[in-house]
């Protein structure tokens, strides 16, 4: 059985390294479809599983974007993994 969308969404967001970051659109085009930047949005919003670190993906102009955990905090916890 194939992996669904947002399954393979969560797989890619797990394997971004500690102190890197990806863009939504990177991750959709990892997860096959490199359009679907605002599903991967979505995906993540949903997600508050520790061990996929959606805090790691940022739009494409490099800011932040949304966290359902709070832009501040995400934030933080990206400037915390890049020392």
């Amino acid at each position: 059985m194939e992996k669904s969308f947002a399954d393979k969404v969560r797989d890619a967001v797990r394997r971004i390294p500690r102190g890197a970051t990806l863009t939504y659109g990177q991750v959709a085009a990892l997860a096959g479809r490199p359009k679907a930047h605002r599903a991967v949005g979505n995906i993540l919003n949903k997600n508050y599983d520790p061990e996929i670190p959606c805090h790691r993906v940022v739009r494409s102009d490099g800011t932040a974007g949304g966290y359902n955990r709070g832009s501040v905090r995400k934030k933080g916890l990206l400037e915390s993994e890049r020392r």
